[in-house]
């Protein structure tokens, strides 16, 4: 039987998960408590300021952080439906998150995704346009790549390989920036702790990779593959087009 709030919203899913993982979900009514905390609701104002989730869940706390940042996004750039596509997308690309059940992890990309299609729906049809099928699939690789099936403790993923994501950093934000380019650089959740310096770029090699669960095709939507060469780095590509996963080979 499952706990509930009055609200009925779900805080365990059961007792075997709780007693087995400590599971227990946070009530939004507490996380926009959280949120609403001075320093914290400063960041989340903030599209390019960092989020990471270390217990994830099915991504509560990530979904009201992109619901504050997508609202910004809107009110200042909802006038230009590019410049909001490629706001919105930036906004997404800082929130990362790590979970350790699959199922959960399913739930919060799919929370996400979701949360920034609906977003996106609403705009496109102010301005009587279709949404962009790049723009979408730029979407579902970023969230792909920024939620991680693992252990934050152990620093690994599901499959026992070191936890990497991705860095996303725009080059040319300005003000009056209408589109963004952004550059790739992988790192591995002990480089983010340990705070190394990588090259712009950098891939991390085929040894060091993991072959991360790709939670999007768990629910019957195309996903992405990893590349298995070597030598090869990410060049700056406009941030709508990421899902193309450009690279070129590494001099020497």
């Amino acid at each position: 039987m499952q706990l509930s709030q009055i609200t009925n919203e779900k805080i365990i899913k059961s007792k075997k998960r709780v007693q087995n993982h400590g599971e227990v979900f946070t009530p939004k009514r507490i996380v926009n408590n959280m949120l609403d905390l001075p320093k914290i609701q400063e960041a989340c104002l903030n599209i390019t300021s960092t989020f990471l989730e270390p217990a994830a869940g099915e991504g509560v706390f990530l979904v009201e952080v992109l619901k504050r940042k997508l609202k910004i996004v809107k009110e200042k750039y909802g006038g230009d439906l590019t410049r909001f596509e490629n706001y919105s997308l930036l906004s997404l690309s800082t929130l990362y998150g790590i979970e350790l059940l699959e199922d959960n992890a399913q739930k919060c990309v799919m929370n996400m995704y979701q949360v920034f299609y609906d977003n996106y729906c609403a705009i496109a049809l102010e301005h009587g346009k279709n949404v962009k099928s790049n723009v979408l699939d730029s979407a579902k690789l970023i969230i792909s790549k920024n939620i991680a099936q693992g252990n934050f403790l152990t620093k690994l993923s599901a499959s026992g390989n070191p936890i990497v994501f991705s860095e996303w950093k725009p080059l040319n934000l300005r003000n009056n920036s209408k589109t963004i380019k952004v550059q790739r650089t992988e790192y591995t959740l002990e480089d983010i702790l340990l705070g190394r310096k990588k090259e712009s770029g950098e891939q991390l090699p085929t040894s060091e990779r993991i072959e991360q669960l790709d939670l999007f095709e768990l629910y019957g939507i195309e996903g992405f593959t990893i590349s298995k060469k070597n030598h090869l780095k990410y060049i700056p590509v406009k941030i709508t087009d990421v899902y193309r996963e450009e690279m070129e080979e590494v001099n020497g």
